[in-house]
């Protein structure tokens, strides 16, 4: 379980204070999606970046991060890179952005692997090889061997999913990571997101500000408003029955079938 609790971010810009995070308090099971919904700088990243130990330097975090109790606010550099990566991965917006651009995308996988594992490069490659198949990549042999550029933007996406399954984490943050995506090809990834709940058991907290988003693939729902938690419920009451006037807002302007 990924437990949030009490959680402040306050950053130390240029003589003033951002208050970002608000003593934000959530948790995130095993085999379960937990959608983070509102609107730009409601504070959704930041609780991501938070929970990844990626808050620049001029960050200053309160209250508690528990990953399998283990508070990720007292932990060393080094405990903290043994969980992120193993423990806990992320699927950032955009992959052109994290996937580098001279180096093939099977290797870039590959690194993942080697910096938690001490293993023979052929049992590496094979681990990545079993990731892309499971992250639905076409002829993963030949993917391997491509390089960024040579993939489409939903490949790309499959390839930093394979990424983030390639060492069976646990948990998985998911960072608006069908905003640049065209509508089939979201589809599709919101399905494999699906699927890797289902049959690996994996804990995702999917970050997004599209509520349609939200009524396909959520299980349970948190609304944020300016650093704050304005309601966490299941789905279904969210969508049917939500008790926050922010929420009521949200949903206002839209009809969704669940």
């Amino acid at each position: 379980m990924i437990k949030v609790e009490n959680l402040k971010v306050r950053f130390y810009i240029e003589n003033q204070i951002v208050e970002a995070l608000k003593g934000v308090s959530f948790q995130l099971n095993e085999g379960e999606i937990l959608a983070i919904v509102g609107e730009s700088g409601s504070g959704k990243s930041v609780s991501c970046n938070a929970i990844m130990n990626l808050l620049p330097s001029y960050a200053e975090v309160e209250g508690s991060i528990l990953i399998d109790d283990k508070n990720l606010t007292q932990l060393s550099k080094e405990e903290v890179r043994q969980i992120r990566g193993n423990v806990v991965s992320m699927v950032f917006q955009e992959p052109s952005a994290v996937l580098n651009p001279l180096i093939p995308v099977g290797d870039q996988i590959l690194e993942t692997v080697l910096a938690h594992k001490d293993i023979h490069y052929k049992d590496a490659k094979e681990m990545v090889l079993k990731a892309m198949e499971l992250a639905k990549i076409p002829n993963p042999e030949k993917r391997f061997y491509q390089y960024p550029h040579e993939l489409s933007g939903g490949l790309k996406q499959r390839v930093v999913i394979a990424n983030a399954i390639v060492n069976k984490p646990k948990y998985i943050l998911a960072d608006e990571p069908t905003t640049a995506l065209d509508v089939t090809t979201a589809f599709q990834i919101l399905a494999l997101f699906e699927e890797l709940k289902e049959k690996q058991n994996i804990g995702i907290l999917f970050i997004t500000h599209d509520l349609g988003v939200v009524a396909q693939i959520a299980d349970r729902v948190v609304v944020m408003y300016k650093g704050e938690v304005m309601e966490e419920a299941d789905v279904y009451q969210i969508f049917d029955n939500p008790k926050s006037e922010y929420t009521k807002k949200l949903l206002s302007s839209r009809v969704f079938a669940l």
